[in-house]
Formats: structure tokens, C-alpha cells, sequence
């Protein structure tokens, strides 16, 4: 049942969240009328699937039985919590996560565990590298709820929406069988990839939720006509929202838990009979770095031998410090007593994607990349130039084979730094 195909008394029993004890409302917040229909409106306008909802509820189910239920994210900046005051408790992520335990956890709602893997700047490309080590680590936990949020940082996926759709797959695919849900943010010019995002959640009619859909129109109008939120509120800079914001989103999630928990179940999904409708080429990557490189392959570190600790950090989970990304890294400094300067990966596989550190730094310089012989790409850590996980795609073919990776770097660069942070690969 769609959410427009609701009861009258079903819609009359959605109301905005008490907002946990302790988190204080920014200026902002104070002139919005969180109970309006205006604002209801705005939130359901936000539910842009339902989706088949037999994952859905049944993570509900187990989290009011008072089972140990896991509410994962994975996203971009926004996940993070970029633009919320502080950074660990007003994020969208911790207040939705805060308001389903409220909601639906008996007690003191110790049973609900928050993931949080929200890194800034990086794209599915990187995020589903990251998949096992932040969401999973690495076996130790499975997600029950998984929110993906990437519909304004996959603009330069290389990989066209491959890379997200595979982490879609691989989610579904769990043993567990997770709730995937997708998130589409929105920046200020009203811009995100839900065109090319939206069909994957229509394909395995997952539960989607759109700041797009509910902010934007309603942002051209004036009070009178039904403006209920202006982009000055709204957004902390042209990227990243606001106290005000994070909550909005918090609010459309929980309408969509909200939506689920009072629809009739769906039948059984049969989502892993459906061809992929961009791809899964990327389903089976894993990282490779400095702690697990041995015996995947072999490597001739040349002057790569030194571990880069100036790395991007990330508020994980509910934590209100950083976390360094990707320490077990490889990073350059010549030396004059090294022959031999190069790096050389000797890998079996058929996909490969470079994870190399930007900076903003003047020591860091352009490396040039060969494989197999052939010069095929440069890395120039100041095309972003933050202290930033950029992904690069090295290698997408059908077959599996031997490949000779080769990092060095590029002329009149010799002198400067540089940091190969990890690998992504599939064989």
C-alpha cells in the first residue's frame, strides 16, 4: 500500500519526534511549526517508495521484542554529519537513529546499535570498498537497517551508478536480509543524481526517501503560498544542511519507518532474480592494504616504504573525535640511497580501483600510473585539494588474469610526496 493510498486516521498519527534530551534546537529550528500540516505535508512529500516492506518490518519487530537490532549508515559528508552542531549528536543519522529507538526499543533502548559510516567526499566507488571494514567490520556485524546515501557525492563515480547498485546488491545479498533503504540528499541548487539512482530502488523496490521531492519546490514559494522552510535554514553552506536540516531528514525516516510499521505486510520479495539494471560488477570487491597485502599479492614498495598519519578523519558512528581513513597506507619520500623508486603491485584480478590521499599540502606532487607496461592515468593529489580518499579505476575487465601495477612519480615531481592509500579489487 502506498502512503497516498493511507487512511485518514493513519496519516493523523504521524507527528514530528521529541527531539532527545539534552540536544538543543538552533535559532533556526524555533521558527519552523514542527506540528503544522504544512510541515506533515513537507515530510510525506519526502517518501518517495514505500518499497516491499517484509525487511522492514520485521527489523521493527525485533527492535520492539528488544533483540539486539543494528541501524546502519553509509554515505558521504552529509552522513557524516557535515553542517550539524555538534558534528556526533545532531546528524541526521544519530537523530533518526535516536528517534527509531525511541520509538519502537523497550527500555532504555540499549538493544539498538548505531553504524555510522558517513566519510566526506567520497563516492559509492569508495564507499562499497569501505562496506566491509565500516559497516561490517569485517564479519563482526551485520546491519538489520542499512541507509545509503550517495545521490550527491557519485557525480564522479567512474563507474556510472555500477559501484552503487553493486552495493545495493551486496547488502541484499546478507544472510540476515537487511532493510536497505535509499537516501537522495540535495544541495542548495536543488542538484542530486536521483535520475540516475532512483530506477535501482524502483528495480528492487526498495523504501526510498527524497529531500529533493520534499524541499525543493516548496523553497520557491513564499510563506503564504506554502513555504514551510527556506534554503537559508535549510543549509549550513551550498552543500551540507543545517541543525534544522539534519532534522528534516531524521523526521523523513522516521516517516518512512513510521509508513511501514502501520502498512499490512507485503508478500516475499523475489528481488535476486532481477538482472541488474546498470551492473554488479563490483559486488565481491575487498580492500587491499599495507595489513592484509600478504599472501594476496606481492609487492616491491621501492621508496612507497614510510605509513602517511596526516589522513582524513571521520566522526564514526555516535564518537565525537575523528578516526584516521585508511592508516595502513604505502606513502612516498625520496630518499637519495633508493634505487629503485618505484612501486609495483603483482595482483590476479579483473577490477581494480586505486584509494591515493589528496592534499592540499605543496610537499604532495603527481604520480604516474602504469599497468601492464602501459602509462594509462596520472593521480594529481591537489585535483581536490583537501586531505581527502580519492578512488581511481585502474583496471574493469571480464576476466580474471595477472596484472603488474606500477606507481612512480611523474616527472619533475620526484621531489614531493605521495600516498597510496590503499586498493580495491575484485578476482
Amino acid at each position: 500500500m502506498l502512503d497516498d493510498e493511507r487512511s485518514v486516521d493513519d496519516k493523523r498519527e504521524y507527528s514530528a519526534p521529541r527531539d532527545p534530551e539534552g540536544v538543543v534546537q538552533s535559532a533556526n529550528e524555533t521558527q519552523v511549526d514542527f506540528e503544522s500540516q504544512a510541515y506533515r505535508e513537507l515530510i510525506e512529500r519526502s517518501l518517495l517508495n514505500k518499497g516491499n516492506n517484509v525487511r522492514l518490518k520485521r527489523a521493527i519487530e525485533k527492535a520492539r521484542k528488544g533483540e539486539p537490532t543494528n541501524i546502519a549508515y553509509i554515505g558521504g559528508s552529509i552522513t557524516q554529519g557535515a553542517g550539524a552542531i555538534p558534528i556526533h549528536l545532531q546528524s541526521y543519522a544519530y537523530r533518526s537513529y535516536e528517534q527509531f529507538k525511541n520509538r519502537y526499543a523497550p527500555s532504555d533502548g540499549s538493544s539498538i546499535n548505531l553504524i555510522k559510516a558517513g566519510v566526506g567526499g567520497t563516492p559509492s566507488e569508495l564507499g562499497i570498498i569501505r562496506y566491509d571494514r565500516d559497516v561490517l567490520r569485517d564479519g563482526r556485524v551485520q546491519p538489520d537497517i542499512l541507509i545509503i546515501e550517495f545521490a550527491v557525492n557519485d557525480a564522479d563515480d567512474e563507474t556510472k551508478g555500477n559501484c552503487y547498485e553493486s552495493l545495493v546488491i551486496k547488502a541484499l545479498a546478507a544472510d540476515n536480509k537487511p532493510a536497505v533503504i535509499l537516501l537522495f540528499s540535495v544541495f542548495e541548487n536543488d542538484w542530486n543524481l536521483q535520475d540516475r539512482l532512483a530506477p535501482i530502488g524502483w528495480h528492487y523496490d526498495l523504501p526510498m526517501v527524497s529531500m529533493k521531492d520534499a524541499l525543493v519546490e516548496q523553497f520557491q514559494k513564499t510563506s503564504a503560498e506554502g513555504n514551510v522552510i527556506t534554503k537559508k535554514q535549510y543549509f549550513h553552506d551550498i552543500y551540507h544542511p543545517t541543525n534544522l536540516g539534519h532534522r528534516i531528514m531524521a523526521d523523513a525516516l522516521s516517516h518512512l519507518f513510521n509508513v511501514t510499521d502501520h502498512s499490512a505486510l507485503d508478500q516475499v520479495e523475489q528481488w535476486d532474480d532481477r538482472t541488474p539494471l546498470i551492473g554488479n560488477d563490483f559486488v565481491n570487491v575487498k580492500l587491499l592494504d599495507r595489513k592484509n597485502i600478504e599472501p594476496i599479492a606481492r609487492i616491491e614498495v621501492g621508496a612507497f616504504q614510510h605509513t602517511d598519519t596526516e589522513l582524513q578523519m571521520a566522526e564514526m558512528h555516535d564518537h565525537d573525535y575523528g578516526t584516521p581513513l585508511f592508516p595502513h597506507n604505502w606513502m612516498y619520500i625520496r630518499e637519495d640511497t633508493q634505487e629503485r623508486n618505484r612501486f609495483t603491485l603483482h595482483l590476479n584480478c579483473k577490477r581494480l580501483i586505486l584509494i591515493f590521499k589528496d592534499s592540499s599540502s605543496d610537499e604532495f606532487g603527481t604520480a604516474n600510473i602504469r599497468v601492464d607496461d602501459e602509462h594509462i592515468k596520472q593521480a594529481d593529489p591537489h585535483q581536490v585539494n583537501w586531505t581527502h580518499c580519492h578512488a581511481m579505476l585502474l583496471i574493469n575487465e571480464n576476466e580474471a588474469s595477472e596484472h603488474k601495477i606500477e606507481i612512480e612519480m611523474a616527472e619533475g615531481y620526484e621531489d614531493k610526496r605521495f600516498t597510496i592509500l590503499g586498493f580495491g579489487y575484485v578476482d
